[in-house]
């Protein structure tokens, strides 16, 4: 291995410090299995001396006792070596998954933005899938054959050390294409690993927009779509199946010199009289048994190889850094009056600006509308606030603090958010009012759900707040699942509200109850609206309108018409009707 792949793989076996007291189990477990091999080897030689060529009858009802108690032996100790590495590498697995999910969820919102959830999928599930097979098999090989090995060595060594030193000569030369083919499978695996990420990522763009699907009735392109993605990870699947089914082949071919070598001296030796028959057998016994291990060792090495591909993609995703993080000596936000200000800020995705030089504050209590044409930065302004990312220049303050110094914890539990997807988890409608308090109570959940209005068609499904919504909340109708957000963020009763197109996707009647809704819910709470319908913010204290990543107008509603500028134009383009 390379001293990277070497690097790696010790990275990994690094997790086994959990579980350690299992695999000092599995270990002393594999030492009954490599004697009972050493056992059988070395009793070879008195069956043939004294019992073939003697005519020894005394032992002949001895060797079915000896049969039935090394086998006992091994299948005992095999049995509680396999279990307790195997469940030693089903743990080591389960630590890694959920550091890999842990570490996942506070990548900043920068790298979700790059890469698709098929691919952080298939890294979690599918990546960490290869390497606990290896692992557990690996952890198995090397302890059982690597401990048979040695042993098996020391017999034959015992037996004739010239023979048993003919037979190494070999073993050398089969390492070479091992070492070969074993690089292969890791290219390979590593390559087929990130294909399975994009046909993890098929898979769940599929299902995600199944009712696009429907719509335009595109069934047959999809599953055209899929298996070109799965022929193409396929094909990769094929390398690797060809490079390790060529490696016990090729050792066999390699062994069967050593074992000609040996069985064309053993046999001169024999009749010159040198050593026994019994002695030739017990050696050629340990090197046949020899070879076995030393092919599984191989194979485990090719193990190690897969293992280490989708082990490389796995700590590539631990090791991305986090790029929003709590400043050395961060405080916690308290006493919140709700004052927001941004001052002089400046942002980009990339290397286009999305925010130049801008300045607005919203006092406690105020109603802040974010207009503008689409591109002009809105969301990316509350975006700000929320710290999914840092502005590149200026500064974001609460009460007069940059949101920077801080924590994270106690900045997110001061803010709550209405967002225009309106996500809501696989689970019944009261879990998920109270996602931002699990804590909360049912009277408080109920009520929470009265003030979003949500009461009035939750009372008509038959297991009231204990329904289950389905994927999404497929269950529920638009509307419905806007207010089900609504009663959320009322029960967080965060000081600081974003309504990020939050009634953009609604038909007028949904709109009408929403709006109900929204108005209970921004009572006595610094609020920013993002909207394309002007209609919804007519009301707010104060409009800023965004264009170019610029703040051009700021003011109330009849202020901004009068002024002519960008707004009335915006205005008179949506209500000239």
């Amino acid at each position: 291995m390379k001293s990277k792949g070497t690097q790696v793989y010790l990275r990994l076996l690094g997790y086994t410090r959990t579980c350690r007291w299992r695999i000092i189990l599995s270990m002393v477990a594999s030492l009954g299995v490599a004697g009972s091999d050493a056992a059988a080897a070395k009793l070879i030689q008195p069956f043939i001396d004294r019992l073939v060529v003697a005519g020894d009858v005394s032992l002949v009802k001895l060797v079915p006792f000896f049969v039935l108690g090394l086998a006992t032996i091994k299948g005992v100790s095999r049995f509680v070596q396999e279990y307790y590495i195997k469940t030693a590498g089903q743990l080591v697995m389960q630590d890694l998954r959920n550091d890999l999910f842990g570490h996942s969820l506070n990548l900043g919102m920068r790298y979700y933005s790059k890469t698709s959830s098929g691919t952080l999928m298939s890294r979690i599930l599918n990546d960490v899938t290869v390497m606990q097979a290896a692992v557990a098999e690996v952890l198995v090989g090397l302890l059982r054959e690597g401990l048979t090995l040695v042993a098996l060595t020391l017999v034959a060594f015992y037996g004739d050390w010239q023979l048993t030193l003919m037979a190494f000569v070999v073993l050398p030369l089969a390492a070479w294409p091992a070492s070969a083919i074993g690089k292969k499978i890791k290219q390979y695996t590593r390559s087929g690993q990130s294909a399975m990420g994009t046909l993890t990522q098929v898979l769940e763009q599929t299902f995600s927009g199944i009712k696009v699907i429907k719509a335009f009735g595109t069934e047959e392109r999809e599953v055209g779509r899929f298996r070109d993605r799965n022929l193409f990870y396929y094909r990769f699947l094929r390398k690797v199946i060809k490079y390790d089914a060529a490696s016990s082949p090729m050792m066999e071919i390699m062994s069967s010199f050593g074992v000609a070598a040996v069985l064309w001296f053993g046999l001169h030796r024999v009749m010159s009289g040198a050593m026994t028959q019994g002695e030739l057998f017990s050696v050629i016994g340990a090197i046949m048994f020899m070879y076995t291990p030393a092919k599984r060792l191989s194979k485990m090495y090719n193990r190690i190889q897969q293992a280490i591909g989708a082990a490389e993609r796995v700590f590539e995703l631990l090791e991305t850094p986090h790029e929003i993080v709590d400043r050395p000596g961060a405080k916690t936000l308290t006493n919140v009056r709700g004052e927001v200000r941004f001052d002089h800020i400046s942002f980009s995705y990339g290397d286009e600006p999305i925010l130049q030089d801008v300045s607005l504050t919203a006092r406690q209590g105020e109603v802040v509308a974010l207009v503008g044409p689409s591109g002009a930065g809105k969301s990316t302004i509350v975006s700000l606030l929320n710290r999914f990312y840092d502005p590149q220049s200026g500064a974001v303050l609460i009460d007069g603090q940059d949101i920077r110094d801080l924590t994270l914890d106690s900045l997110k539990a001061h803010i709550a958010m209405v967002d225009q997807e309106t996500f809501l988890f696989n689970d019944s409608l009261a879990n998920n009012i109270r996602y931002g308090r699990p804590e909360a109570s049912d009277q408080e959940v109920a009520e929470a759900a009265r003030q979003a209005y949500a009461d009035q068609f939750i009372q008509t499904l038959p297991e009231g707040f204990e329904t289950e919504i389905g994927d999404r909340g497929l269950r529920l109708s638009g509307g419905q699942r806007q207010r089900i957000c609504i009663a959320r963020a009322i029960l967080k009763n965060a000081p600081i509200l974003i309504l990020d197109e939050a009634t953009s996707a609604l038909d007028t009647e949904s709109e009408a109850m929403v709006q109900q809704a929204l108005a209970n819910l921004m009572q006595n709470r610094t609020t920013f609206v993002v909207a394309h319908r002007l209609s919804t913010i007519l009301h707010a204290d104060k409009i800023v309108v965004l264009e170019q990543g610029r703040v051009c107008e700021v003011g109330r509603h009849e202020e901004l018409l009068a002024h002519g500028g960008l707004y009335k134009k915006l205005y008179d383009m949506q209500f000239q009707a």
